[in-house]
């Protein structure tokens, strides 16, 4: 309820812009729990070398780290998206117009109390499963290391 009337006092009903909002504070503790449990696992030897060759801290980030997380990006883009792409609680509350529903509202349309029109449902769902399984077919390589990565402890 505080969310919802906190939406409405910004004008945010039916917007993009604050499910976005909504959606990236509800997924931050997730990104951030899997990037710090992938980073533990980097040696610091590596930042003491490119130190002592001359990199600075940015450069240490930008040219050393930022490479290596690659599977634990991999990762975070398959849970992240898939959770933001089957939302339905926050969707449900804040996409009020039928122009900015997401998939998972649509599909819930096609049942009611009196009618079930399963086969457009299941179609629907079909559909909908696409996109998901296209993005994950191309990261699966780099999610199952990242997700071994992030579970070791060292």
């Amino acid at each position: 309820m505080p969310l919802y009337k906190l939406i409405v006092d910004l004008r945010g009903i039916s917007t993009y812009w604050a499910m976005v909002l909504v959606l990236t504070t509800f997924f931050l503790p997730t990104v951030i729990f899997l990037y710090t449990g992938f980073i533990r696992t980097i040696p610091r030897e590596l930042d003491e070398a490119a130190l002592i060759d001359g990199c600075n801290r940015y450069e240490i980030f930008f040219r050393i780290i930022f490479p290596l997380l690659k599977p634990v990006t991999a990762s975070v883009i398959i849970i992240i998206m898939l959770g933001v792409w089957n939302d339905y609680r926050f969707s449900l509350f804040l996409l009020q117009k039928r122009s900015v529903q997401t998939v998972p509202l649509v599909l819930s349309q096609f049942f009611s109390q009196f009618q079930n029109d399963l086969p457009l449902a299941a179609a629907g769902s079909l559909l909908s499963m696409i996109p998901m399984a296209v993005i994950y077919l191309f990261l699966q390589k780099y999610f199952v290391s990242g997700l071994a990565e992030g579970a070791v402890k060292g």
